[in-house]
């Protein structure tokens, strides 16, 4: 069955954007009375029914709802800073979705090599993502936010920053709480400053390792990623 994204679903209509109605009705051929699956990024996933087969304003009426579909028990927040690649920042916030994140960040900091993105580009690849994993809850992009802001405005209980320096650190996966929010930082191509790591310390974050390989930004993220939801499972 073909499934499809719709946000803020009120009542039992749902009207397809035009993007997505081209491609049921044009590329898919579905018809009235054809059946698919929407996910709302909300919990909910729902089957519905064609009643207006149009190419612009796809319509359809839902015939079987369920909430929460997938919900976990803990909050996990990525703040990272964009790789001068986007395609691997992009490539992080694909896979980062299909294994299971609530919130990311991108973060701008004193090494940052990318200061801008492209918002509306990046949160059309994590809907792809949600909607390939089927996944019924769309992770949150925040806006570009600078190191200090983040650092010091966030009251996340378990926080930390994975450093690569030579100093003594915990593993991830030997610290992590399940069932709890936790707030990962990962830095940029040049890692985090001395100055961002010990503003970081002050503000009540711990400096975690997440092994012995040097990793690049993006597969630090994945990691990490990979890490809470496996302490989670």
């Amino acid at each position: 069955m073909q499934l499809f994204y719709v946000s803020n679903i009120s009542g039992t209509e749902i009207i397809l954007d035009e993007t997505e109605s081209k491609h049921a009705v044009r590329v898919l051929r579905l018809q009235n009375g054809n059946r698919v699956e929407i996910i709302d990024g909300a919990g909910g996933f729902h089957k519905a029914q064609i009643t207006d087969a149009n190419p612009k304003k796809c319509r359809l009426n839902i015939v079987e709802s369920q909430k929460e579909v997938g919900k976990k028990d803990f909050h996990l927040h990525i703040a990272i800073a964009p790789t001068k690649n986007i395609d691997r920042f992009e490539w992080f916030l694909e896979k980062a979705t299909e294994i299971g994140i609530n919130e990311i960040t991108p973060l701008l900091t004193s090494h940052s090599e990318r200061k801008v993105v492209n918002s509306e580009r990046l949160e059309k690849i994590i809907i792809s993502a949600m909607k390939q994993s089927l996944k019924a809850y769309l992770p949150k992009l925040n806006e570009m936010t600078t190191f200090k802001e983040l650092v010091v405005s966030n009251k996340t209980k378990n926080k930390y920053i994975a450093y690569c320096d030579d100093i003594q650190k915990t593993h991830l996966k030997d610290i992590v709480v399940s069932g709890q929010d936790t707030l990962i930082l990962i830095g940029p191509e040049g890692d985090f400053s001395p100055e961002e790591v010990q503003l970081a310390l002050d503000n009540g974050f711990s400096v975690v390792s997440l092994g012995s390989s040097r990793l690049r930004t993006e597969t630090a993220g994945i990691v990490a990623c990979s890490i809470v939801n496996l302490a989670n499972e």
